[in-house]
């Protein structure tokens, strides 16, 4: 698939984009010697082993299983480590891209290419039974602004599904989450960033022709969060391009899975609960982490996506681990819930926390 730079960062990509937001390190640090910041995230990628290796045990795609998933975590286990004794061993110091990276080749190396499949599918269809009920509760709501409050609201509430962190991969695992009562319950507002007020005046102006959604997660997220969302952008008369993964990363929905979701939702008259989705457009992004470096993307998405005025970029891993303070030729949302501790610290905010973040471009 060929790569391309992400059209609508300001050229030239090298100098206007960074796809880090937490500095791991500064020019002034020594190379030689792991910063605290850089230790502090190996750990965060060392207590997630566990729940991979025992995801990847239970994989019945692939032979011999559970002696590939111990060979998994004690490779992995060692590049960390490998890590914290020398910045430079593995290609450079480490940063938020590179350690999902490390983390998502070995897997596929070691016969691993979707350990998180069964538990997607399984939130998948649970979804899709609520999809109903979540739409009619959000189009009963006459006041737009709470409408749009609530549905935003929904975004966070759907974010939580998050297999990548390990706290949350046990709550899962143990006893699942609702989301609607998880949408009730969110942090009260102000949120750690919260520039709702401001989108929503440009919202009623309706500022915005084409919107283009960088998706996280399967089930809750993509389904109760993320397409009520871009059903009232279509209501609107937006046109939208949900940009999903080319290839699995923990439960991110993939751009197959995600067509897959959509013809289960679509009526036969192409409507998604009564609204048109003829200017529904999914795009695969060519990613393959559970971030994403907007330096390269596919071809594909960059051509569908050149003449959009809002970037939307949702999920911690893409809107808030990556890509926060990217800046764009158009106006820029980037919204998810924060479900780790050590970017809660970063923010200033608590843990799940929200972020919504919105720049607007003076035309």
């Amino acid at each position: 698939m060929e790569m391309v730079p992400f059209p609508l960062i300001p050229k030239p990509i090298e100098v206007n984009y960074r796809a880090c937001t937490i500095p791991y390190r500064f020019p002034s640090d020594n190379p030689k010697i792991a910063t605290p910041t850089e230790i502090s995230w190996i750990n965060v990628f060392a207590n997630s082993i566990p729940s991979f290796k025992k995801r990847a045990e239970s994989d019945t795609t692939v032979s011999d299983a559970p002696a590939r998933a111990q060979q998994f975590a004690e490779r992995y286990g060692g590049i960390l480590e490998d890590w914290k004794k020398d910045p430079e061993s593995h290609g450079g110091p480490p940063d938020g891209v590179s350690l999902g990276r490390a983390r998502e080749h070995l897997l596929r190396e070691l016969g691993f290419m979707d350990i998180f499949k069964k538990v997607k599918d399984e939130e998948n269809a649970k979804a899709i039974s609520l999809f109903p009920e979540v739409v009619s509760l959000s189009d009963a709501i006459e006041d737009e602004g709470e409408r749009l409050e609530n549905l935003v609201r929904g975004m966070f509430a759907g974010n939580i599904f998050d297999l990548g962190s390990a706290q949350l991969a046990e709550v899962f695992s143990r006893d699942g989450l609702s989301f609607l009562a998880t949408s009730q319950n969110l942090v009260p507002r102000p949120w750690v960033i919260d520039d709702l007020d401001s989108f929503q005046s440009n919202w009623f102006k309706n500022r915005w022709k084409k919107a283009v959604i960088f998706v996280d997660n399967s089930g809750a997220d993509i389904i109760l969060g993320i397409l009520p969302f871009a059903r009232e952008m279509l209501r609107r008369g937006m046109q939208v391009v949900l940009a999903a993964n080319d290839l699995p990363a923990i439960n991110d929905v993939t751009y197959t899975e995600l067509t897959e979701i959509l013809s289960q939702l679509n009526d036969e008259d192409g409507q998604l609960i009564g609204v048109d989705t003829s200017k529904l457009l999914v795009a695969n992004s060519g990613n393959d982490l559970a971030v994403i470096d907007l330096s390269r993307v596919s071809q594909e998405l960059a051509d569908i996506s050149a003449d959009a005025d809002l970037v939307i970029i949702e999920g911690m891993g893409r809107g808030i681990e990556t890509n926060l303070y990217a800046q764009f030729k158009c106006d820029s949302l980037k919204i998810g819930m924060v479900k780790h501790i050590e970017v809660a610290e970063f923010l200033g905010g608590r843990l799940y926390d929200c972020v919504f973040k919105y720049n607007e471009v003076q035309s």
